[in-house]
């Protein structure tokens, strides 16, 4: 029988502090930590095996409402505090939960790094497009031709693809989906924090406010359509050209292999020192 999804936020959330939420009504956020919590339920890991870290912006507030160990540090600086906790304490299950500005911009050094080590740690990243907590500005993912605070009249940058981006830089496990498709998103999770070695699922979702309004998307419903209008699973693209995924969001894994793990790696090192 499958527990009902109520029960299970309930007992991961801290009840007593911090509510209500701060994030706007009808953002992805709370979808994506949702599906984040049902597939640590499965694991069957419990609260005191757990690191949840972030960084600075709204998808880093996340850690606040959780009963686990929790981190709240400093913008883009969560994947450096996660593998240091993961270097000193490898038994821990370590988690970020991170979003696309607090990762792939000031933090997009520490996520290269992280993922050419590979140390095994979980990254989670909340994508909508846009730096939402400070007021619209554009994002290392705001696709091209979208408005923004700092780009009134569209977007003229690349965006970069945060999973395929993990990948190249060494990351054995990488996956996208959206806010749509909770339950494929929540099935990603579940097999990143199972994967030895980094793992980072991308979760694109919307903000209706700082974005949506912005680029006249209309209301989280419609947002939430074009999720799924605009989704296109990896399998299906092996013989389109890049200017037809341009528009898209290719869903699915985008690198699941094995690889040696930095924790196990520098034990060996640690073990030699001693012998010598």
């Amino acid at each position: 029988m499958t527990t009902p999804n109520r029960i299970i936020l309930d007992k991961y959330l801290r009840h007593n502090k911090k509510f209500p939420h701060i994030w706007c009504p009808g953002c992805g956020i709370g979808i994506v930590l949702a599906a984040l919590l049902r597939a640590i339920d499965r694991t069957g890991w419990t609260k005191d095996e757990i690191v949840l870290v972030s960084g600075i912006g709204c998808s880093s507030r996340a850690p606040v409402y959780v009963d686990f160990n929790t981190l709240h540090t400093a913008h883009g600086r969560a994947l450096p505090f996660a593998t240091g906790i993961k270097a000193a304490r490898p038994p821990l299950k370590v988690i970020v939960f991170t979003g696309d500005g607090d990762c792939a911009a000031i933090g997009g050094n520490h996520l290269i790094h992280a993922c050419r080590r590979n140390i095994d740690v979980t990254t989670v990243v909340v994508n909508n497009y846009i730096y939402g907590m400070t007021g619209g500005q554009q994002s290392p993912t705001t696709p091209e031709g979208m408005k923004a605070t700092t780009a009134t009249r569209g977007v003229i940058d690349q965006p970069f693809h945060i999973a395929e981006l993990a990948a190249s830089a060494g990351a054995t496990f990488a996956a996208r989906s959206t806010t749509y498709h909770a339950k494929e998103l929540e099935s990603f999770i579940l097999k990143a924090l199972e994967h030895k070695g980094f793992s980072l699922v991308e979760a694109i979702s919307q903000a209706p406010v700082c974005f949506g309004r912005r680029n006249g998307m209309g209301d989280p419903v419609e947002m939430v359509k074009r999720e799924k209008e605009l989704a296109i699973p990896i399998s299906k693209t092996a013989d389109m050209t890049f200017e037809e995924k341009r528009d898209k969001i290719v869903t699915g894994i985008i690198e699941e292999r094995e690889a040696k793990e930095w924790t196990d790696l520098y034990a060996g090192v640690k073990k030699t020192a001693g012998e010598e």
